[in-house]
Protein backbone atom coordinates (compact mmCIF):
# COMPACT_ATOMS: atom_id res chain seq x y z
CA UNK A 1 0.00 0.00 0.00
CA UNK A 2 1.42 3.35 -1.06
CA UNK A 3 1.90 5.77 1.83
CA UNK A 4 1.40 9.51 1.36
CA UNK A 5 2.98 12.52 3.04
CA UNK A 6 3.44 16.25 2.45
CA UNK A 7 6.74 18.11 2.66
CA UNK A 8 6.51 21.82 3.49
CA UNK A 9 9.55 23.42 1.92
CA UNK A 10 11.21 26.79 1.31
CA UNK A 11 13.77 27.34 -1.44
CA UNK A 12 15.60 29.81 0.82
CA UNK A 13 15.83 27.44 3.77
CA UNK A 14 19.18 25.64 4.00
CA UNK A 15 17.64 22.97 6.20
CA UNK A 16 14.92 22.39 3.60
CA UNK A 17 17.69 21.77 1.08
CA UNK A 18 19.53 19.48 3.51
CA UNK A 19 16.39 17.37 3.87
CA UNK A 20 14.89 17.25 0.40
CA UNK A 21 17.46 15.00 -1.25
CA UNK A 22 17.07 12.44 1.52
CA UNK A 23 13.29 12.57 1.28
CA UNK A 24 13.58 12.15 -2.48
CA UNK A 25 15.77 9.08 -1.98
CA UNK A 26 13.25 7.66 0.49
CA UNK A 27 10.40 8.12 -1.98
CA UNK A 28 12.42 6.40 -4.68
CA UNK A 29 13.33 3.44 -2.46
CA UNK A 30 9.98 2.91 -0.76
CA UNK A 31 6.36 2.72 -1.83
CA UNK A 32 5.85 6.31 -0.77
CA UNK A 33 4.60 9.51 -2.38
CA UNK A 34 5.73 12.81 -0.91
CA UNK A 35 3.86 15.85 -2.19
CA UNK A 36 5.84 19.07 -2.13
CA UNK A 37 4.11 22.03 -0.49
CA UNK A 38 6.23 25.12 -1.23
CA UNK A 39 5.94 28.10 1.09
CA UNK A 40 7.53 31.51 1.04
CA UNK A 41 10.39 31.92 3.54
CA UNK A 42 10.21 33.85 6.78
CA UNK A 43 11.90 36.79 5.08
CA UNK A 44 8.72 37.21 3.03
CA UNK A 45 6.16 36.21 5.65
CA UNK A 46 7.84 37.94 8.61
CA UNK A 47 10.30 40.54 7.24
CA UNK A 48 11.43 41.63 10.72
CA UNK A 49 12.29 38.07 11.81
CA UNK A 50 16.05 38.45 11.23
CA UNK A 51 16.18 41.84 12.92
CA UNK A 52 14.63 40.33 16.08
CA UNK A 53 16.95 37.33 16.39
CA UNK A 54 19.60 36.88 19.05
CA UNK A 55 23.04 38.08 17.83
CA UNK A 56 24.38 34.52 18.05
CA UNK A 57 21.62 33.10 15.83
CA UNK A 58 23.27 33.67 12.46
CA UNK A 59 26.72 32.45 13.46
CA UNK A 60 25.42 29.27 15.05
CA UNK A 61 23.07 28.54 12.15
CA UNK A 62 25.90 28.90 9.62
CA UNK A 63 28.12 26.55 11.62
CA UNK A 64 25.35 24.01 12.07
CA UNK A 65 24.19 23.88 8.46
CA UNK A 66 27.76 23.34 7.25
CA UNK A 67 28.40 20.45 9.64
CA UNK A 68 25.04 18.84 8.75
CA UNK A 69 26.08 18.97 5.10
CA UNK A 70 29.50 17.51 5.91
CA UNK A 71 27.98 14.77 8.08
CA UNK A 72 25.67 13.62 5.27
CA UNK A 73 28.09 14.29 2.40
CA UNK A 74 25.77 16.85 0.79
CA UNK A 75 27.31 19.54 -1.47
CA UNK A 76 26.81 22.88 0.25
CA UNK A 77 27.67 26.52 -0.35
CA UNK A 78 26.17 29.94 0.24
CA UNK A 79 23.67 30.85 -2.51
CA UNK A 80 25.05 33.04 -5.26
CA UNK A 81 22.90 35.09 -5.36
CA UNK A 82 20.76 34.85 -2.25
CA UNK A 83 17.17 33.97 -3.22
CA UNK A 84 16.14 36.89 -0.99
CA UNK A 85 17.10 40.48 -1.73
CA UNK A 86 18.30 41.74 1.65
CA UNK A 87 20.61 44.41 3.05
CA UNK A 88 23.26 42.32 4.80
CA UNK A 89 24.34 45.17 7.08
CA UNK A 90 20.88 46.15 8.34
CA UNK A 91 19.12 42.80 7.63
CA UNK A 92 16.32 44.80 6.01
CA UNK A 93 14.29 42.82 3.47
CA UNK A 94 13.56 44.50 0.14
CA UNK A 95 9.95 44.84 -0.95
CA UNK A 96 10.62 43.49 -4.45
CA UNK A 97 11.64 39.82 -4.39
CA UNK A 98 11.87 38.48 -7.94
CA UNK A 99 14.16 35.49 -7.33
CA UNK A 100 12.35 33.76 -4.48
CA UNK A 101 8.94 34.40 -6.01
CA UNK A 102 9.95 32.94 -9.35
CA UNK A 103 11.49 29.74 -7.99
CA UNK A 104 8.69 29.20 -5.45
CA UNK A 105 6.05 29.60 -8.14
CA UNK A 106 7.99 27.13 -10.28
CA UNK A 107 7.91 24.74 -7.34
CA UNK A 108 4.17 25.12 -6.97
CA UNK A 109 3.63 24.61 -10.71
CA UNK A 110 5.75 21.45 -10.48
CA UNK A 111 3.77 20.34 -7.41
CA UNK A 112 0.54 20.70 -9.40
CA UNK A 113 1.90 17.98 -11.66
CA UNK A 114 3.18 15.71 -8.89
CA UNK A 115 6.80 16.59 -9.71
CA UNK A 116 7.52 19.04 -6.92
CA UNK A 117 9.83 16.87 -4.84
CA UNK A 118 12.24 16.14 -7.68
CA UNK A 119 12.24 19.76 -8.85
CA UNK A 120 12.91 21.00 -5.31
CA UNK A 121 15.83 18.58 -4.94
CA UNK A 122 17.33 19.62 -8.29
CA UNK A 123 16.77 23.36 -7.82
CA UNK A 124 17.87 23.17 -4.19
CA UNK A 125 21.19 21.67 -5.23
CA UNK A 126 21.71 24.56 -7.64
CA UNK A 127 20.84 27.20 -5.05
CA UNK A 128 22.69 25.69 -2.07
CA UNK A 129 25.20 23.42 -3.78
CA UNK A 130 27.53 26.14 -5.01
CA UNK A 131 26.07 26.88 -8.44
CA UNK A 132 26.88 30.53 -9.17
CA UNK A 133 24.15 32.37 -11.03
CA UNK A 134 21.56 29.67 -10.36
CA UNK A 135 18.76 32.11 -11.20
CA UNK A 136 19.84 32.65 -14.80
CA UNK A 137 21.54 30.80 -17.63
CA UNK A 138 18.84 28.15 -17.85
CA UNK A 139 19.73 26.42 -14.57
CA UNK A 140 16.19 26.36 -13.18
CA UNK A 141 14.88 25.27 -16.57
CA UNK A 142 17.24 22.30 -16.42
CA UNK A 143 15.93 21.49 -12.94
CA UNK A 144 12.40 21.46 -14.37
CA UNK A 145 13.49 19.18 -17.19
CA UNK A 146 15.23 16.85 -14.72
CA UNK A 147 11.83 16.52 -13.04
CA UNK A 148 10.28 15.52 -16.37
CA UNK A 149 8.59 18.87 -16.95
CA UNK A 150 8.32 21.16 -19.96
CA UNK A 151 10.28 24.27 -18.95
CA UNK A 152 8.57 26.52 -21.48
CA UNK A 153 5.14 25.40 -20.27
CA UNK A 154 6.06 26.16 -16.66
CA UNK A 155 7.57 29.54 -17.61
CA UNK A 156 4.32 30.53 -19.32
CA UNK A 157 2.26 29.30 -16.37
CA UNK A 158 4.14 31.25 -13.71
CA UNK A 159 3.71 34.41 -15.77
CA UNK A 160 0.01 33.89 -16.51
CA UNK A 161 -1.14 32.52 -13.13
CA UNK A 162 0.70 34.61 -10.54
CA UNK A 163 -2.33 35.20 -8.32
CA UNK A 164 -3.50 31.58 -8.45
CA UNK A 165 -0.05 30.21 -7.68
CA UNK A 166 0.47 32.63 -4.81
CA UNK A 167 -2.93 31.69 -3.41
CA UNK A 168 -1.92 28.02 -3.49
CA UNK A 169 1.40 28.84 -1.80
CA UNK A 170 -0.46 30.78 0.92
CA UNK A 171 -2.81 27.81 1.33
CA UNK A 172 0.24 25.58 1.83
CA UNK A 173 1.34 27.78 4.73
CA UNK A 174 -2.13 27.65 6.23
CA UNK A 175 -2.16 23.86 5.92
CA UNK A 176 1.22 23.64 7.62
CA UNK A 177 -0.04 25.70 10.54
CA UNK A 178 -3.24 23.65 10.72
CA UNK A 179 -1.07 20.52 10.95
CA UNK A 180 0.63 21.89 14.05
CA UNK A 181 3.78 23.70 12.90
CA UNK A 182 4.88 26.89 11.15
CA UNK A 183 8.45 26.34 9.96
CA UNK A 184 10.28 24.35 7.32
CA UNK A 185 11.20 21.71 6.52
CA UNK A 186 8.20 19.98 8.01
CA UNK A 187 6.95 16.63 6.77
CA UNK A 188 3.35 15.81 7.66
CA UNK A 189 2.38 12.14 7.67
CA UNK A 190 -1.17 11.15 8.58
CA UNK A 191 -1.67 14.50 10.29
CA UNK A 192 1.52 14.27 12.37
CA UNK A 193 4.16 16.98 11.77
CA UNK A 194 7.89 16.24 11.85
CA UNK A 195 9.90 19.48 11.85
CA UNK A 196 13.55 19.69 10.82
CA UNK A 197 16.10 17.85 8.71
CA UNK A 198 17.00 15.81 11.79
CA UNK A 199 13.61 14.07 11.96
CA UNK A 200 13.96 11.95 8.84
CA UNK A 201 14.88 8.76 10.70
CA UNK A 202 11.92 9.31 12.99
CA UNK A 203 9.65 9.83 9.98
CA UNK A 204 10.84 6.51 8.55
CA UNK A 205 10.28 4.80 11.92
CA UNK A 206 6.71 6.09 12.05
CA UNK A 207 6.04 5.06 8.45
CA UNK A 208 7.39 1.58 9.11
CA UNK A 209 4.76 1.27 11.83
CA UNK A 210 2.19 1.99 9.12
CA UNK A 211 3.52 -0.58 6.66
CA UNK A 212 6.26 1.24 4.75
CA UNK A 213 7.63 -1.20 2.18
CA UNK A 214 10.37 -1.13 -0.41
CA UNK A 215 9.35 -0.73 -4.02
Amino acid sequence: MTLHAELYFSFRSPYSYLSVGRYRAMAEEYDLEIALKPVYPLAIRQPDFFERNHPNWLGYTMRDMMRVAQFHGIPFGAPRPDPIVQNIMTREIAEDQPRIRRVTRMGQAAARRGKGLVFAAEAGRMIWGGQEGWDEGGHLERALEAAGLDASEIAAEIEAEVEALDAEIAANQSSLEAAGHWGVPTLVFEGEPFFGQDRIDMVKWRMEQKGLARR
